[in-house]
């Protein structure tokens, strides 16, 4: 619930240009090219922060600055963007802020699936969000990610019908399938004025008005607010009969005036709609055209009535560092400084940045922050805000505010930033684990430096990016969420690091082991003047419990191997066990029994007691029914109903074992287990058999015996 006037004014510092009910923090998030770049650009435009629209197309927009984004045409990385508005009083229509100046930060979002990360981190530290739509498409796979990540964070939203002018756009087909696949209770306070070619503006529905957008303003910066076309009258009386039921409904207050039979104004109507837009029990929709600058105006509008300011939402939940108790943060200017860094980035113009969104207090440049995770200070020496394609210097950031910090170190995303009298640990945003992975090298010598710091700046950035050495293959492998992500990072190193590399397939770390126990000897006799060399040992190998690794254990009786020569027998045997006797690799889980030997007075040595174990371990092993072994990934598949015949069948094929399956609504979790080396390609072969829709998670489970004639293709394959 808004706190009252004289306790906002308290929160407020008096130096603050936009008081905090006066702030709104937004995202736009939707499914790859439903228009979330093109509209962030007219809100830019409408808003006076720049003068001139850029278009996705012609690679000319302020928030896809990247040149991987100007090419493609796509979001790779989300962006902070700050503008004011103010909403135009207009004869006849009721606006809630009319005449006020507001603070609206935005952060435009990828689309693509690869990059889900950036909206993850995004969700976090906002108060809201349009969710964009196409009027054509309606929901599209990634529009029911962000949807259940919005969920996940509880964030309210305002859903925009975009793309009203394509041809076959319907606005009603899309407020359906918001209504049956995302479960949204979905109602529209503006709709399209015609649609296609022929669209002309909006109805709003709670005024009961027209907005015509004039053709002769390209840039549809103006626009008449009519009465209502005789042949949509009928149409726009029902919507506001739906909307006004649906708040009888929802709102108590709206509920007793209905039936005290007492008049239901605009002003009690909106504010029953912000109030349950803000509980997330209503979603207001919206239906324009960002690229043809028709409706952006209104939607705006719309975010700053219905929309939270920082005072709408909960206190932000954290936890005491010292004893882990919970703890809340309010937003309050007076507070004490708390806040959650949600993205690193490398600006090409002034280096590291770290973007942050203050929840209480204050910060100032020249002050000092704290990081209860690594507990160290640092001193802050700038802070910008980013205002469309600027970045400007500012003094002081106040609770509520979205800016970033230049040259911090020591810092991760999702770490908190605190004054230190008042340590808190916030929740940090939690990110999906990578998917996919493989190996690369840099191309020449000189590279192999360049590329350990570009990948270790790029997995900084990136929290569903990973780096590690594959200790079995000594390969690097760069694990990511998809393989457009992982091209992109390859792109980067070569245009930000100037490093060339060579990508490929990790190589399957295999293993091998024993089935049956067997008795082996080994004997180093050497003789060639002088002195010889002289080794015996006799073992014996018995398979361990999975998981309980190399065992090994002394049994001679009588001195028949000294007791100094035990060690280097030990190491013959622990080097033996690193290549197996099926295909060279590493032996897993067998018992070793040193059980007998001989000696020689003068010939004896270490050296040669470690190759005797080391041929008396081999000679075993070759009797001991050596098997090879493959890892086991377990699986989880989660995939619309409608999908789940073709993900078994999939997975049917990839040698896979369906261990059980889950039905939650109209979703089915596949969970399984399934060989390591099938798994390559299964996220492209999983997006284009569910058309992009299923999503899953995949994670080391345990060693399996390598079928006969999978066997015999890897040992052709080493040979």
């Amino acid at each position: 619930m808004a706190a009252t006037t004289e306790s906002v004014t308290n929160l407020n510092s008096p130096n603050r240009a936009f008081p905090l009910e006066r702030t709104r923090n937004i995202g736009i998030a939707a499914h790859i090219d439903a228009g979330k770049t093109t509209l962030t650009e007219r809100i830019l435009f409408y808003t006076g922060m720049i003068h001139k629209i850029g278009e996705v197309h012609e690679g000319t927009t302020v928030t896809d600055w990247m040149e991987q984004e100007r090419e493609r045409g796509i979001t790779i990385t989300s962006a902070a963007t700050t503008c004011s508005w103010m909403q135009r009083p207009e004869e006849g229509v009721y606006k809630a802020y009319s005449g006020i100046k507001m603070r609206v930060n935005i952060i435009d979002t990828p689309g693509h699936v690869d990059f889900t990360a950036e909206v993850e981190r995004s969700l976090r530290v906002l108060d809201g969000a349009i969710a964009v739509f196409c009027g054509v498409a309606g929901v599209q796979p990634q529009s029911e990610t962000v949807w259940r990540q919005a969920t996940k964070y509880g964030v309210p939203r305002i859903a925009f019908v975009n793309k009203m002018d394509r041809t076959g756009a319907d606005f009603d087909n899309a407020l359906e399938s918001m209504r049956t696949k995302l479960g949204a209770n979905a109602w529209p306070i503006l709709f399209p004025l015609g649609r296609e070619d022929y669209l002309k503006g909006q109805i709003d529905v709670i005024n009961q008005k027209a907005i015509i957008y004039l053709d002769n303003d390209v840039m549809g910066s103006t626009y008449e607010v009519q009465e209502i076309p005789d042949d949509l009258k009928d149409k726009a009386k029902a919507a506001y009969d739906d909307l006004v039921a649906q708040m009888c409904d929802l709102d108590e207050e709206i509920g007793m005036l209905y039936l005290e039979e007492k008049p239901i104004t605009i002003q009690a109507l909106k504010a029953a709609i912000r109030r349950q837009t803000i509980a997330n029990r209503f979603v207001p929709v919206v239906g324009g055209s960002a690229f043809k600058n028709k409706g952006v105006q209104y939607l705006v509008d719309a975010v700053v009535d219905y929309l939270p300011s920082p005072l709408d939402i909960p206190p932000a939940q954290g936890l005491n560092p010292d004893n882990n108790e919970p703890m809340e943060v309010s937003a309050n200017d007076q507070g004490k400084f708390c806040s959650l860094a949600f993205k690193l980035w490398s600006d090409p113009f002034v280096g590291k940045l770290v973007f942050f969104r203050v929840y209480s207090g204050k910060l100032s440049k020249g002050d000092t922050v704290y990081n209860p995770r690594t507990n160290k200070r640092e001193r802050i020496s700038r802070i910008i805000q980013i205002q469309a394609d600027k970045r400007e210097d500012i003094e002081t950031c106040y609770s509520g505010d979205i800016a970033a910090i230049v040259g911090i170190k020591n810092i991760t995303t999702g770490d908190t930033l605190c004054d230190e009298d008042h340590t808190v640990l916030l929740e940090p945003p939690s990110f999906p684990d990578p998917v996919i992975s493989m190996a690369i090298e840099p191309k020449t010598k000189a590279d192999q430096e360049k590329m350990g710091i570009a990948l270790q700046r790029l997995a900084e950035e990136d929290p569903t990016f990973r780096v590690f050495t594959n200790e079995d293959t000594g390969q690097t492998i760069i694990a990511g969420m998809g393989e457009l992500h992982l091209e992109i990072i390859r792109d980067r190193m070569l245009r930000e690091f100037k490093v060339e590399a060579n990508s490929g397939k990790p190589q399957i770390a295999y293993k091998e082991t024993i089935l049956t126990p067997a008795d082996g000897e080994g004997k180093l006799v050497k003789q060639s003047g002088g002195r010889g060399q002289y080794g015996h040992v006799i073992c014996k190998v018995t398979p361990n419990e999975r998981g309980k690794g190399i065992t090994i254990e002394n049994k001679v009786v009588g001195g028949t191997i000294p007791k100094e020569f035990i060690p280097a027998v030990n190491k013959g045997f622990n080097e033996a066990v690193l290549n197996g006797v099926v295909a060279g690799y590493p032996v897993i889980d067998i018992h070793v029994d040193i059980v007998d030997g001989s000696y020689h007075d003068v010939d004896s040595n270490e050296m040669a007691f470690k190759m005797a174990a080391i041929f008396a371990l081999k000679d075993a092993m070759k009797k001991a029914k050596p098997i090879l072994l493959e890892p086991i990934m377990k699986v989880e598949n989660i995939t619309p109903d409608e999908f789940q015949g073709d993900i078994m069948g999939d997975l049917n094929r990839r040698r896979a074992r369906i261990m059980g399956i889950e039905t939650k609504g109209n979703l089915s979790t596949v969970n399984a287990e399934a060989p390591l080396s099938e798994m390559f390609g299964y996220a492209t072969a999983i997006r284009s058999l569910s058309k992009g829709r299923s999503s899953y998670s995949m994670e080391p489970s345990h060693f399996e015996q390598v079928p006969e004639q999978v066997k015999a293709a890897i040992l052709e394959q080493k040979s």
